[in-house]
This record gives structure tokens, C-alpha cells and sequence, in this order.
């Protein structure tokens, strides 16, 4: 992967891959549930991605270990991933959001008739704009983020023009327990068609995972997960972790990869539906942020120092600019930017329609500032 969408994260200390087909990846270790872990994330575009992330085939047996990659001690198993049954399918999404220089796709879950949908932050996250296909129907519709948890990895949707929608049935009771049986569903592979289901278990509870910056220092935490020796893999990313009575009780976030184990991790869906009823509330506090974010519209390159654009979205703010590949953008609104995760903060905290400052050098080492009128993107 030589490049990524606003964000970029450092190597962790074992393979790693995104669950939203251009999502945030993670490689963790550690020695048990107690334990904290230690995570990576990236994020590109599905042409970078796909020759380097690990797929699995419909119907393929995989073996599955929740123990041996995160050090939780769980039972290896084998499991097949099958296509979804009908009412397995009910109630989802597939989300394609439009990146500078591609697309990326993950899966989202809808919670009312009128098409409200949660999803992971990473999974739309930096979009230009977001196309939601409802699994069972084929039915597509533009979705616009109406508020986000970043720090808990959480975004709330909406679907234009939507009614009647099948939705999911969700039991955030938390009555959760190691080794309940588990189905994550998903668009795994990020390939649409029908979803993909893997069997497995619980094997932790409360498991916490860093993300972790170049310089290997933890920026952000995931907490309070439940870690499941399921096939979860990339595009599960905001699909569904059902129980055995076929009721969500999570939401696909993360997985390890390694060459025989997978363990995978997803949000209680209660902590997802307690960002859903902060931004239905109107008030964003805290890490809960409400309304669409400004997006400025360029993909940063993953090498090199600072924040090296790799390509522009057409029609953006930054094209508007006459911000161009090879540039380095250097401020925003008279604050230094140094980092791509700089850059990605700044321009979080402006709404879509802010007018902002931005600063750049071109290729040939010109520096150049221009008012800019900020985009409506997806999510931070």
C-alpha cells in the first residue's frame, strides 16, 4: 500500500488488515483479556489494499484461533464462512464511500424504517460521499453522516428519501458471555453479492486495543470490546455480530490476521447505540459530534514526512485551491500541520461550509495559501 486517505498510522507488531475494504486495520498483541493490546491502523483505497489483504472465499474452511494471536487462551475450531440466510441479511447495508483515488466499502446496519444506519467511523470515514445498497432488495441510496464518535469508532447515517426499510433487531442487554456462540455478517471482501457469515465464538470480554502512530506511540484506544474467534475480515467492518438467538449484540470493528488464527473484535452494540441517541439528541459533547464534517478532499501519501498529497478529489476544495499530487500541505487556518493524523484532526474540527486558511508547498518547493470553502465529507 503506497498510499492513504487522510490518515496514516504506523507498523505494528503483526499483520495487520482493514475491515472496511478502506478502513482501519489492526495487528494486536498481548497476553490476555486484562492486558491491554497494541494495534496499527491504516487506511487506502481498494486497489491498494486488495493484493495485500488476506480474502476468504465463500465456503472455504478456515481455522480459527482465539487464543493463539492475542493470547487469550481460547479452543481452535474450524469454521466455515457461508453465504447469509435471508434473515441473516435483513436489516443491512452495504456502504461504498468515494475516496480520492478510488472507492472503499464496508457495511452498515439500519435501525429505523426511515433509513437511520450505524456503521464503523472508519468505514466512511474522509468520503466524499457514501452510497448505501440494501442487502436483501438491491435497493441503493445516497447516505449522508449526521453525526460520529471518531475516538469510539462509531457513525450514524442517514439514507435520502428511504421508508419501509427491514431493520435490524438489536439486544443491548449485555448479556454476553465467553464461548456464546457468534455470527459475524458482512460484505467480506468488500465484492457485494449476497453477505458473508462466519461462525465462531466468544473468547473475551472487555478487550481494549491501541492505535498505535508512526512513532509507535498509542493515539487513540478502542475499549470495552468483545473478542470473537469468528472470520471476521475486511468489508465486515459495521456489519453485524449476532448471538444465537439471531439478535445483534455487536458491531464488526477489527480483526487480527495471522497465518492460522483470526480473532476479531466488535463494538457492544449497546456502546454503539449510546452514540446513535447522543446524535439523535442534537447535543454532541465529548467525542460525539454532530452534523457533517468539512472534507477538504485530498489522499495523503503513506511515505514520507508531513502531509504529502497523493492525489485530489475533482470539484473539492482543495482542487478549487489548485492544491496538486507531490504537494505538502503545511497549515491549515494558521495552525502548522506536520503529519498526515495533523491534518486529519484539523480539519475534523471544522464543519461542512467553514471557510479555513490552508498553506502548501508544490512540487518544485513554491509556497502557496488560499482561502478555501470546506466541503461536505462523510465523517472526520
Amino acid at each position: 500500500m503506497s498510499s492513504r486517505h487522510v490518515i496514516v498510522r504506523g507498523l505494528g507488531t503483526a499483520l495487520a488488515f482493514a475491515l472496511g475494504a478502506g478502513g482501519i486495520a489492526y495487528a494486536t498483541t498481548g497476553a490476555g483479556p486484562a492486558q491491554q493490546q497494541t494495534a496499527v491502523a491504516v487506511q487506502g483505497s481498494p486497489s491498494q489494499e486488495e493484493a495485500a489483504l488476506p480474502t476468504r472465499p465463500r465456503g472455504a474452511w478456515g481455522s480459527l484461533d482465539g487464543g493463539s494471536s492475542a493470547g487469550s487462551g481460547g479452543t481452535s475450531i474450524q469454521s466455515q464462512a457461508t453465504d447469509a440466510t435471508t434473515e441473516q441479511e435483513k436489516g443491512l447495508v452495504y456502504l461504498t464511500s468515494t475516496v480520492a483515488g478510488g472507492t472503499s466499502a464496508g457495511t452498515g446496519m439500519v435501525l429505523t424504517a426511515d433509513g437511520e444506519v450505524v456503521t464503523n467511523h472508519h468505514v466512511v470515514e474522509g468520503a466524499g460521499s457514501i452510497t448505501a445498497e440494501v442487502v436483501s432488495t438491491g435497493e441503493k441510496y445516497r447516505a449522508t453522516v449526521v453525526g460520529y464518535d471518531a475516538t469510539h469508532d462509531v457513525a450514524v447515517l442517514e439514507l435520502t428519501d428511504a421508508s419501509g426499510l427491514a431493520t435490524v433487531t438489536t439486544d443491548p442487554s449485555g448479556d454476553v458471555e465467553v464461548g456464546d456462540a457468534v455470527v459475524g455478517v458482512g460484505n467480506a471482501n468488500g465484492d457485494g453479492g449476497a453477505a458473508s457469515a462466519a461462525a465462531g465464538t466468544v473468547s473475551a470480554l472487555d478487550r481494549s486495543i491501541s492505535v498505535s502512530s508512526e512513532s509507535g506511540q498509542a493515539t487513540e484506544q478502542l475499549s470495552d470490546l468483545i473478542q470473537v474467534d469468528a472470520d471476521i475480515i475486511s468489508g465486515d467492518s459495521g456489519g453485524a455480530l449476532y448471538d444465537a438467538d439471531g439478535e445483534v449484540i455487536g458491531m464488526n470493528t477489527a480483526a487480527s490476521s495471522g497465518t492460522q488464527d483470526v480473532t476479531g473484535y466488535a463494538i457492544p452494540i449497546a456502546d454503539a447505540l449510546a452514540v446513535v441517541e447522543q446524535v439523535e439528541s442534537g447535543a454532541g459533547s465529548g467525542t460525539v459530534r454532530v452534523g457533517s464534517p468539512g472534507f477538504l478532499g485530498v489522499q495523503l501519501s503513506g511515505t514520507g514526512a508531513g502531509a504529502v498529497v497523493a492525489d485530489v478529489v475533482d470539484g473539492s476544495a482543495a482542487d478549487g485551491a489548485g492544491i496538486t499530487s507531490g504537494s505538502t500541505i503545511t497549515s491549515l487556518d494558521g495552525d502548522r500541520v506536520s503529519t498526515a493524523d495533523a491534518l486529519a484532526s484539523a480539519v475534523a474540527d471544522h464543519p461542512a461550509g467553514a471557510q479555513v486558511v490552508v498553506g502548501w508547498t508544490d512540487g518544485s518547493g513554491a509556497s502557496h495559501q488560499a482561502g478555501v470553502t470546506l466541503g461536505t465529507g462523510s465523517a472526520g
